[in-house]
């Protein structure tokens, strides 16, 4: 699975002879092209910002890829990289690579469990581990994994931008444990970009996720799609405020160092530094789902800081609240457009253009970002393709699409032919271009219809006194399913449930009126690599036990 890097695509290469073949090259053209441009804003942990340049970000990339063979990492082994979004995530990523090796990322939130899973998995050589980073104890959690999954790598203690001087013998989980120096070394031989760079939990939504793997020529490929799709040019600045680990935060990011633009990392997020630094450092591309900007918006309405440097939000919509996002951002001169992607398939690897209007430019889907990107939507029981305009399963075939699962075998996850199952349900609106409808667990059959619960919720959430709102299905007293709503109250209003049922009777078909509302304090969320998400299946419970008088 291979493709071509075209020069032109990235605005930092214009000759052939420069395309870069992989995240390393990557990073040694754009210091050699000059070296003293700034590639990263590392966000301190008093909030403030430090300047890291190419140069500097390649130099620590060359000495820590020496270090890495010094230990013996090479082709085929796994590095953990366990820390928030740091330039020194970004230097394993690169350094990883260098060696042939692959990153798997773990989001500094994991509780044992997911860590022992991953440990299982990947069953790494190395945990690159950010020890004491804002007060957690992650030493004690890697531990206990490694006494439960029986796999004893070796540590490397990091510490970040102006932290303590690492200490890595009290780190040693049996394998050894050490600090990466910060000096230098000889440049790394040229890499195989076909060999596995990077992997990335999948969400997992039963049972616990797999780790599905790309190569690195994959990986700069897409970084070179994404970057031209999005419009970015040497200047711009994308915030990295979603995890590295994730495959949301890492291809945004690396849309940005492809096309030589400033990444901004905030290793925490705190709403109200985040709007200082897209302000003071006039941030132009942001790739999140709508949670995140939400909390912005929150701060913004109190503050009223200067965003007019954002000029592209690319959304998922995550809790529903993606449309009034977008008329605010839209009064400050940013286009936000849906997005569409996976950690098989690469974030953003669909988005609409400029020229789409809305509201059809807000739904998830779009325009594949790549040409050797191939859709097609298929019927879910049988794999056969359909015409556009018909609902069925999304499939995709192409260099974004996963190269290996790390692990475990998923025997699945493609068709006879050779096509990738996303496991969600769109519609093809034309060769290259879908709209995303929903995972195909989440929809409704109602009363023989498959009903996307989204059109549900955005009735409930036009009204007044809605917040958020969520929609599930669970059977009814004869059997059938049922959709079922739950909201969060506006600030200040009390709506009532049956008052909330007759407002979606007024404009939704009978079918699809809710057979009930029920207003609660706050949604069961959960938080992920890529966003906060509401839990559809803890709603479906609360709404099982209040059918039955529980609740």
């Amino acid at each position: 699975m291979t493709t071509v890097v075209t020069p032109h695509a990235v605005s930092a290469f214009p000759a052939p002879h420069e395309a870069p073949t992989d995240f390393p090259d990557l990073l040694h053209r754009l210091a050699r092209r000059d070296p003293d441009v700034t590639a990263v804003l590392d966000t301190t942990p008093d909030g403030v910002t430090h300047a890291v340049s190419r140069g500097e970000l390649w130099r620590r990339t060359r000495a820590l890829a020496e270090e890495l063979r010094a230990h013996g990492i090479g082709r085929g082994d796994a590095v953990a990289v366990w820390m928030p979004n740091w330039s020194d995530a970004l230097v394993w990523q690169a350094a990883v690579a260098a060696r042939e090796a692959h990153v798997v990322g773990i989001n500094t939130r994991y509780g044992l469990e997911e860590v022992t899973h991953l440990l299982e998995r990947a069953r790494p050589r190395l945990v690159a581990l950010a020890q004491g980073f804002h007060g957690l104890d992650l030493l004690d959690r890697l531990r206990a994994a490694v006494e439960r999954s029986g796999v004893v790598p070796e540590v490397a203690v990091v510490t970040g931008p102006g932290g303590p001087t690492p200490e890595p013998g009290a780190c040693n989980v049996g394998a050894g444990a050490w600090s990466p120096r910060r000096d230098d070394g000889p440049d790394p031989a040229p890499s195989d970009p076909d060999a596995l760079a990077v992997a990335f939990t999948t969400s997992g939504s039963t049972g616990l996720p797999k780790l599905a793997a790309h190569t690195a020529r994959a990986v700069l490929a897409h970084a070179v799609a994404d970057a031209a799709v999005l419009g970015l040019v040497e200047g711009d600045v994308v915030l990295g405020a979603l995890p590295l680990s994730g495959v949301f935060g890492y291809n945004a990011i690396m849309a940005g160092l492809a096309a030589g633009a400033t990444v901004l990392l905030e290793p925490t997020f705190d709403a109200d530094r985040v709007l200082d630094h897209v302000a003071a450092h006039r941030v132009t591309h942001l790739a999140s789902g709508d949670d995140l900007v939400l909390r912005l918006h929150e701060a913004w309405s109190v503050t009223h800081r200067d965003l007019s440097s954002w000029r592209w939000w690319g959304v998922a919509d995550f809790q529903g609240r993606s449309h009034e996002l977008a008329a605010w951002l839209g009064e400050q001169g940013t286009t936000v457009a849906g997005v569409y992607g996976s950690s098989e398939v690469f974030a953003l690897a669909a988005t609409w253009p400029d020229d789409e209007p809305a509201p059809g430019r807000l739904t998830g889907g779009g325009r594949v970002v790549h040409p050797d990107i191939a859709v097609r939507v298929v019927d879910p029981d049988t794999d056969a393709v359909l015409e556009p305009g018909r609902e069925g399963e999304v499939q995709f075939r192409g260099p974004n699409v996963v190269d290996a699962y790390l692990g475990a075998e998923v025997p699945d996850a493609f068709t006879a032919d050779g096509w990738f199952r996303s496991g969600d349900l769109g519609v093809l609106v034309d060769e290259g271009a879908f709209v995303y409808v929903c995972r195909r667990g989440d929809a409704l059959r109602l009363r023989g219809f498959l009903v996307d619960p989204a059109e549900i919720e955005r009735r409930l959430a036009a009204h007044e006194d809605v917040a958020t709102a969520k929609v599930v299905g669970v059977p009814g007293a004869d059997g059938a399913t049922i959709a079922v709503g739950f909201v969060v109250a506006t600030a200040g209003r009390t709506p009532v449930g049956e008052d909330l049922v007759a407002w979606c009777r007024a404009t939704l078909a009978g079918f699809k009126v809710p057979a009930a509302v029920h207003v609660v304090e706050a949604m069961p969320t959960t938080s992920g690599t890529n966003g906060t998400k509401i839990k559809a299946a803890e709603l479906r419970r609360w709404a099982t036990e209040r059918a039955l008088g529980m609740g």
